[in-house]
């Protein structure tokens, strides 16, 4: 994935599964095991989800460290 696609997929309201795994790169397996560690890190710090499928992209983005500047920038660079 390009700089210009990841920001399209973290803007998205939630991440499901397969969201995951096109941030990540990670396999189906090893996706769901990072799914269930945000989430259990989000209950424990006392958010409700609404299904176990999803989770909130910006807890995903902020659980990943996703440098949002860095890929805006480097999204322009490749326009010009």
């Amino acid at each position: 994935m390009n700089a210009k696609e990841t920001l399209t997929l973290i803007s998205k309201q939630w991440c499901d599964l397969n969201d995951l795994r096109k941030l990540t790169g990670l396999g189906k397996n090893n996706a769901i095991k990072l799914k269930n560690e945000i989430k259990i890190d989000l209950e424990n710090k006392g958010y409700q989800l609404p299904t176990s499928k999803l989770l909130p992209m910006n807890e995903v983005v902020s659980y990943l460290k996703i440098n949002i500047s860095y890929l805006q920038k480097m999204s322009k660079e490749v326009i010009n």
